[in-house]
């Protein structure tokens, strides 16, 4: 299907934060015009974005989607540069890494919670993990533009230059000694490792490992979803953060 992102929250969100190149913006004739859709003309007008609006049938093939009439035709994502990212001033960095995370859905929803949790960067591989695209957009309800987006050929060679710069790694394993609220997130920079659902992190990245933490599950039942759980550890260094800083969010 190529880049777009669907819905009228979604294009709304990207076109005020104007961060990628918007290619064309086709709208479904005869819908009901509001005010979301009245600023998402005005926007594009100001941006002077082609924008069309086409019969019902032409959006049949976007029809597993909850597209609301509403479709933005986008440059790929622009990937930040891991150097670029290392070299940017700030007391104390924290990033998400999925390794193997393939479920696109997953993946849009740990970006979300990334950006809620006031997290600086989303590191995944080329290979064996989801790429951005339109599912992952959605799904990550536009955060995806709030946070930069590391793309990488080799979680290991990157977890080496994280911990060059003055990174803690941390990675997460069902079988893993420690719970994950053992750990104190605050007043360091680190990276948290959430591995697929079917394999968990490689052995290679838990090796390289400065904490390995699990969730406690209190019956029988394997894990849970690696989206949940991502959110569950965030919101832990979240949570550690206010507490210590007495800050009122």
């Amino acid at each position: 299907m190529g880049n777009y992102i669907y819905g009228r929250n979604n294009v709304f969100e990207l076109l005020s934060e104007g961060n990628r190149e918007v290619n064309k913006i086709i709208l479904m004739k005869g819908m009901k015009e509001n005010t979301k859709i009245s600023q998402i003309i005005e926007m594009a007008k100001k941006r002077g974005i082609i924008f069309q609006f086409l019969p019902k049938e032409k959006f049949i093939q976007f029809k597993e989607f909850s597209h609301q009439g509403v479709i933005a035709y986008v440059s790929p994502v622009k990937y930040v540069d891991i150097n670029d990212f290392l070299e940017r001033k700030k007391q104390y960095k924290k990033v998400i890494i999925t390794d193997g995370v393939e479920d696109p859905h997953n993946f849009g929803s740990i970006i979300r919670t990334a950006v809620c949790a006031g997290f600086d960067a989303v590191i995944f591989p080329s290979r064996r993990n989801a790429t951005v695209n339109s599912t992952v957009e959605k799904s990550s309800a536009g955060a995806i533009n709030h946070i930069d987006i590391i793309m990488v050929n080799s979680l290991s060679s990157i977890i080496d230059k994280l911990k060059d710069n003055d990174f803690w790694i941390i990675a997460t394993d069902i079988n893993a000694k420690d719970n994950y609220y053992n750990i104190d997130y605050c007043n360091m920079n680190f990276a948290i490792i959430m591995g697929s659902e079917k394999e968990g992190i490689s052995s290679t990245i838990l090796k390289k490992s400065d904490y390995i933490i699990k969730i406690p599950i209190l019956n029988k039942f394997d894990s849970l979803n690696v989206a949940n759980a991502a959110s569950i550890i965030m919101y832990e260094s979240v949570k550690q953060t206010v507490q210590k800083s007495g800050i009122s969010v």
